[in-house]
């Protein structure tokens, strides 16, 4: 079905389902429950899910397929969200001219950093899509483009928004919030169903199918004879230029398309919330980027993303856990022992969070270097195991009938 294979086409229509159906699957308990602060079935963090899962696609088709690791990723994340809040600035609050030039812009920056940067491979090739990322968080939270020019182009650490008195020239009786051609992003329908109610928004649905379609477009990239070029670089660069390829323009492509998967996801972030900062290019935001990939299953289609989704679930549920709340939880047992429970709990929540995030990381590293992907597999090879014999049985039963 559309040009993929009989597994790559079984996994699609599960990633569909996952995006369809995640308002009511991630909302398990019922929300006046004690364990509803489980949920992560609101707008706001299903946005990231996917918008975090689009920049990650991405990343994969660069780091998965080439094995070369970009520490400046996030700078095309910037750039994207500079982009698309500039065209809200100047146009209207319509998001299609702020996608594109996000697309646009992240693409030509990519073009250059990526030029530079692949003339080193290795750990050196990291270091300078770093030096690169730093440089343009710099000038961003500097806004030494704005001081030269005169005017302000990334409001320095203030960050960029739009105002009242800007241009908006096509703005006229359009809605004041960003819109799909009058459809408000921020529109939502609210289903209460017994104790749970579900939330469905327009700007998750929009932000869910551009992710659905760069999976799509991640899927042919890697099936495709482009795709296995890449998998050669990855494999054995070297061997692959004494048959006489150049390896540099494969790499710049890869480049350049990851870069504007990046661009894409930092114009949906601006859509959802026209305003944007430095601190989406700092360096700690590549670094979060390649702890997704890696937890989720780097090379894999599907691992980059339940990756983000695993980090952007801690980031946001964890990180609101608070000791009131384990009191809650455990206030049947003795107040000693509830006391000592909650003690032996609270470095691990609130803003403790990335001490349980480096745990499950170190954990994954150590006893899953496939990541969840490998977890998964790991499970399914053992239920396959289980029902061989159960089917040996029964054959050998029907024989002796």
């Amino acid at each position: 079905m559309l040009g993929m294979n009989g597994k790559d086409t079984t996994l699609f229509i599960v990633v569909c389902l996952m995006v369809l159906l995640a308002p009511i699957l991630l909302n398990p308990f019922p929300t006046g429950s004690a364990f509803a602060q489980f949920n992560a079935g609101y707008p706001a963090l299903l946005q990231r899910f996917v918008i975090f899962g689009i920049l990650v696609i991405g990343f994969n088709i660069l780091f998965g397929l080439t094995g070369y690791l970009s520490f400046g990723h996030a700078a095309f994340l910037g750039v994207g969200s500079f982009a698309a809040v500039w065209m809200f600035k100047l146009l209207s609050y319509n998001i299609v001219p702020a996608i594109v030039l996000s697309v646009i812009v992240a693409g030509l920056f990519s073009v250059v950093i990526g030029y530079v940067s692949l003339r080193r491979s290795g750990i050196y090739f990291s270091i300078l899509t770093l030096a690169f990322a730093q440089m343009m968080y710099s000038i961003a939270y500097s806004d030494l483009v704005g001081k030269v020019i005169g005017t302000p182009i990334t409001n320095g650490e203030t960050g960029l928004q739009v105002y009242n008195d800007d241009p908006q020239i096509l703005l006229g009786d359009g809605p004041k919030t960003p819109h799909l051609f009058g459809l408000e992003m921020n529109s939502s329908f609210t289903w209460d169903v017994g104790g749970w109610s579900f939330v469905f928004q327009n700007g998750y649905y929009l932000a869910g199918i551009l992710m659905i379609a760069s999976f799509y477009l991640a899927i042919r990239i890697f099936r495709s004879p482009f795709g296995l070029i890449l998998r050669s670089i990855k494999s054995n660069q070297n061997r692959l230029n004494y048959t006489g390829i150049s390896t540099r323009p494969y790499m710049l492509t890869a480049f350049v398309i990851s870069g504007m998967y990046a661009g894409l996801a930092g114009g949906l972030l601006a859509a959802m919330d026209p305003l944007t900062g430095a601190e989406r290019m700092f360096w700690t935001a590549s670094g979060e980027i390649v702890i997704m990939s890696i937890l989720g299953g780097v090379g894999t289609l599907i691992g980059p993303i339940l990756g983000a989704g695993v980090i952007k679930y801690m980031e946001n549920i964890v990180s609101t856990i608070n000791d009131n709340v384990v009191h809650g939880w455990v206030a049947f047992m003795p107040d000693g022992l509830e006391n000592f429970f909650v003690a032996i709990i609270h470095p691990f929540i609130g803003k403790g969070w990335h001490l349980t995030l480096g745990l499950v990381f170190m954990a994954v590293v150590i006893f899953l270097p496939g990541g969840l992907v490998e977890l998964g597999q790991r499970i399914g090879a053992k239920f396959r195991r289980k029902k061989a014999p159960e089917s040996a049985a029964t054959s050998a039963e029907k024989g002796t009938v």
